[in-house]
């Protein structure tokens, strides 16, 4: 079973939170008090981070349904039928797998710096991150990257912390994420169709020049979807921007808490 940490809030409602590539669930320590206050909250760290099982423990290929059921069985074992999602960066990319896959497990979804597919520049730098990964150490890619995506002032923050905690990963697993970029579109694909029924907040960072443009794009129609910019912030909007983030995603949270607990 993947490492999660359960902490037992003021509600009864459960927000499940997911992070992104490199860093582990201590991305919401700003998040934690604030949600607390209205929520029960299980931070869960992805496959080879922070405690969680190395990549290679698992038999078969590594894939977005084996980290989904991973998810389900942590949701199952705390007797969590249906839960709140706040997912930031690679955490909204398992956001939408699951709601392509499960989307009745999901009261409602808050993706902050969402990646709905990669532009030309993204796609190359991947390219060029995996020709070279045996030449230099992971996390001197990983700093490069890091500047990549968050190269202002202002992000530096969440710059500093994103490369804190990715110290903390073996290489062996960062590189094991490298092969499921390729399938990021692929997971939102059908979102909009699979999960009409479940409300969705984007947040993103006017400032997030790989993936804010694209989500626009992709968002527009969607009518179970809302699209919120923060200026002069970056694709970690909630360090950024924590208490507009904090704020947004509980006003969201708490609307579509009361909607759906009336039908379901």
């Amino acid at each position: 079973m993947l490492d999660y940490r359960l902490y037992k809030g003021r509600g009864s409602e459960y927000i499940v939170l997911l992070h992104g590539i490199g860093g582990n669930s201590n991305i919401f320590y700003k998040q934690l008090k604030p949600f607390l206050k209205k929520y029960n909250i299980v931070a869960i760290n992805m496959p080879g981070h922070g405690k969680s099982p190395d990549i290679d423990s698992y038999k078969g290929s590594f894939s977005f349904d084996l980290i989904i059921r991973e998810i389900l069985k942590i949701m199952d074992h705390l007797s969590i039928h249906k839960a709140h999602f706040v997912g930031v960066s690679l955490g909204t990319i398992i956001v939408h797998h699951l709601l392509q896959t499960e989307p009745a497990r999901v009261r409602s979804a808050v993706l902050g710096g969402a990646i709905t597919r990669l532009n030309l520049l993204a796609k190359s730098l991947i390219k060029l991150a995996w020709l070279i990964r045996n030449f230099i150490p992971f996390m001197w890619l990983y700093r490069i990257l890091a500047w990549i995506l968050m190269p202002r002032g202002n992000h530096k923050g969440s710059r500093r912390f994103f490369i804190q905690e990715a110290y903390k990963m073996k290489r062996k697993n960062f590189l094991a994420w490298y092969p499921l970029a390729g399938d990021v579109e692929t997971t939102y694909s059908n979102v909009q169709e699979k999960s009409a029924d479940v409300p969705k907040l984007y947040i993103s960072g006017a400032e997030d020049h790989m993936f804010v443009r694209e989500l626009a794009e992709d968002l527009h129609g969607d009518e179970s979807s809302d699209l919120m910019i923060l200026e002069r912030c970056g694709h970690v909007c909630n360090i950024d921007k924590a208490d507009e983030f904090n704020q947004r995603a509980l006003e969201f949270m708490d609307k579509h808490e009361i909607k759906q607990a009336n039908i379901s």
